[in-house]
């Protein structure tokens, strides 16, 4: 069988954290020969990045439209554009959306499907057509491996272990190497209630992964041998399932679009190239954390009093009245000509990439790691939600990152905090070894051919093999019932 007669369906939550990893997945197994469905909603796949052309035959958006209902905005169809109150409603929404899926599955009889976590429906599906599933993680192995067994993800079973928010706090007994990995008291309640909480979907998140996880031939994991190898094996003895880690999906080298565009690009970009090279922090939390007024203005205090150089990719906070409201009074004029301020979209990858740029302060999301550590740059991390505070301990356990200090009881920090955690990565001889370890790492998550042709290549192995398995039984079942009796 060629990889061209291979057609896989591909399901991702409504989050860009999750959409890029699956697009990026899918754009992999399309260079590797592969016919992808990719299925979402028309505004989400209008804003995901484009397929390059020589791709474009092999992957297909398949665009379903969401269902309405109550206490979602109307036109809201990815986190993004939800407060984290109405994610569950999004949740609600998508759920919905099970029945265009049935539907499309059975008309295109896929050899494979692979889903996402929150999509525990998917599982039916596969069943019912026979399609065999795999669940794809964005998330690191650390995450997954820190939660634990199945047996104590159930509603019922989580009151064995996870029995309090508490109960986060410190690496759990299975994880038997040595490791920092666990939530800090301020994080713990979030993340116990998340995962374990009540929704409006119905059905509490720790059962859409023990659902997923039970019904999958196998979980691909977005990591690597090279970054977590223990925590990798952790996962497949305590879930049971072969584990397949894909690589880090590290987006393709950047262009150089944005240094030509005109208008304020333009010109961050000539600022940009008149920085001495890896002098330059960027500061990015993405689109997923709500930052409060009083955190926006600690980071901003904390850039002031660093006197280091910065470009700031901020998202205007809903809770500001307009772009110089949010920020503290002054402060532009004050940091002028040694920082920039940038509001809204910025070309991430293509600023990560400059040659000013020698670090990054931000949220530690999985995604923006991997990024960063493309480039080798030095991290400051201040996680907010969900995986952040998990990813943060296990960089600094590495010594790859300085966490930004914070109260544990409240999580709230001061700038002078976040200026201390700048300085120690960035210019203190402190800080040299974490710069060169981080620096070296460029070797492991910017090895594209690394990803692509190894662990991309054993993915596309697994998915040949199975398939094949399973048409030779389909084979040797349709053999036997054409036989006579006689001949049997």
């Amino acid at each position: 069988m060629t990889n061209n007669n291979l057609h896989v369906v591909i399901v991702p939550w409504l989050a860009f954290g999750h959409l890029i990893p699956f697009l990026q997945l899918s754009m992999a197994l399309a260079k590797a020969g592969i016919r992808v469905s990719f299925i979402s909603t028309p505004r989400n796949v209008q804003r995901l990045p484009k397929v390059p052309p020589n791709l474009a035959a092999l992957v297909r958006f398949v665009e379903l439209r969401l269902p309405t209902v109550e206490g979602l905005p109307l036109g809201a169809e990815a986190t993004v554009d939800v407060s984290m109150d109405e994610i569950q409603h999004l949740k609600t929404a998508y759920d919905l959306l099970r029945h265009q899926v049935k539907q499309f599955v059975a008309n295109e009889s896929p050899d494979w499907i692979i889903q996402d976590f929150i999509p525990f429906w998917v599982a039916e599906i596969a069943r019912e057509y026979g399609v065999p599933l795999i669940t794809f993680s964005v998330y690191s192995a650390a995450t997954l491996g820190f939660h634990g067994p199945l047996d104590y993800l159930t509603n019922d079973g989580h009151a064995k272990y996870w029995t309090s928010p508490e109960s986060m706090m410190f690496p759990p007994e299975w994880v038997t190497f040595p490791s920092s990995v666990a939530f800090r008291r301020h994080e713990a309640n979030a993340a116990f209630a998340g995962f374990f909480g009540q929704n409006a979907s119905s059905i509490t998140d720790n059962e859409r992964v023990v659902v997923a996880v039970e019904a999958c031939q196998a979980v691909a994991i977005r990591s690597c041998t090279e970054y977590e190898p223990d925590y990798l094996n952790l996962v497949e003895k305590i879930w049971r399932r072969p584990v397949i880690p894909v690589g880090l999906l590290p987006p393709a080298p950047s262009s150089t679009e944005a240094k030509e565009r005109e208008g304020e690009w333009g010109k961050i970009f000539k600022w940009l190239d008149g920085e001495k090279p890896r002098t330059v922090v960027f500061v990015a939390f993405g689109s997923e954390c709500k930052l409060s007024r009083d955190q926006v203005y600690e980071i901003a205090h904390g850039l002031e009093l660093s006197n280091l150089p910065f470009l700031w990719a901020l998202r205007k906070p809903t809770w500001a009245v307009d772009e110089d409201d949010a920020l503290p009074s002054e402060f532009r004029r004050r940091t002028e000509g040694r920082g920039v301020v940038c509001m809204g979209w910025a070309p991430q990858l293509e600023i990560l990439g400059h040659p000013s740029i020698g670090g990054s302060l931000f949220h530690s999301g999985w995604g923006s790691i991997i990024e960063t550590l493309q480039h080798g740059h030095a991290l400051v991390v201040l996680p907010f939600v969900a995986d952040q505070g998990l990813n943060a301990r296990q960089l600094v356990e590495k010594g790859l990152a300085v966490e930004v200090e914070r109260s544990e009881e409240d999580g709230r920090f001061e700038g002078s905090d976040v200026a201390e955690a700048l300085k120690k990565v960035m210019v203190d001889e402190g800080g040299e070894s974490l710069r060169a370890r981080a620096a070296s790492m460029r070797a492991v998550f910017g090895d594209v051919k690394l990803h692509q042709d190894h662990y991309i290549g054993g993915l596309v192995q697994y998915l040949q093999q199975k398939q094949q398995k399973q048409q030779q039984n389909k084979s040797t079942l349709n053999d036997y019932r054409s036989s006579s009796p006689k001949n049997r």
